[in-house]
């Protein structure tokens, strides 16, 4: 299993690109503007976008990636993601007002299809094995445990202080790769705390709650901050192997 980090950052500038994970040729995991760097050819061959929540930063790449590929695709790219996700897909991005219906368009082969995913549900696509994990966001949202014969991964998505997420990885017997959140300097702990995400100072707290040893890769850095912020989490997450995730990053697992 390939993993092909698109976009990690927290905002967007010069080479920075919000959440997108690519996994083999065919999976997403969040859709940020990361998606724009794919190939037309690239994004043909995606079949699946699991979502994380509903923030534009984790989707903004979706409608003009469906727009790009439409006529080149013979069956629709499924979308996963809680009831909550879709209905703000639904409601405020594919309403015939910000972006085209997509799920009714075009209307012989509509290029978009909804998949409603719960938490703790896990689906199966090919050798892969993908299980949805509730977070501590400020809206719902969930992080994912990505499996396959040779290894796994998980991705927290956008969250704070939980049990739930740590609980989930620990009740596997592997994790090879870890890629977490820290979207702030600990000077800003009070807007983690009100914004749904990590600092240092709180992710190093959850680390200890983790049974396994993966490599680390903190990511959805505040653009301007990262140096900081992984300067803060390497002093305060111990015993563990941390690094800053890069927005060109590939793990074979």
């Amino acid at each position: 299993m390939d993993l092909t980090v698109l976009g990690c950052s927290g905002g967007v500038g010069t080479d920075l690109r919000t959440t997108t994970l690519l996994v083999d040729n065919d999976i997403l995991i969040d859709a940020g503007t990361g998606v724009g760097d794919l190939s037309l050819d690239a994004m043909s061959r995606i079949r699946h976008i699991f979502l994380t929540h509903s923030h534009l930063d984790h989707l903004a790449g979706i409608p003009l990636f469906l727009d790009s590929i439409f006529e080149r695709i013979s069956e629709p790219v499924v979308i996963h993601a809680q009831q909550a996700t879709i209905n703000a897909l639904r409601d405020h991005i594919f309403n015939n007002v910000i972006w085209p219906d997509f799920s009714n368009l075009p209307n012989s082969r509509p290029v978009l299809q909804y998949q409603v995913m719960a938490a703790g549900e896990t689906i199966e696509t090919g050798s892969r094995s993908i299980e949805m994990i509730t977070v501590n966001h400020v809206v719902p949202g969930v992080g994912y445990r990505v499996a396959c014969p040779t290894g796994s991964f998980a991705f927290s998505g956008d969250t704070t202080t939980n049990d739930s997420f740590w609980d989930a990885l620990n009740a596997h017997d592997d994790l090879e790769l870890l890629i977490v959140e820290a979207a702030f300097a600990n000077a800003d702990v009070k807007l983690c705390n009100l914004a749904g995400h990590y600092c240092a100072e709180l992710l190093s707290a959850d680390i200890k709650k983790l049974s396994h040893r993966p490599q680390i890769h903190i990511s959805h850095n505040k653009p301007g901050a990262e140096q900081i912020i992984f300067n803060e989490c390497r002093q305060a997450i111990i015993g563990h192997e941390i690094h800053r995730l890069s927005g060109d990053a590939h793990f074979t697992l």
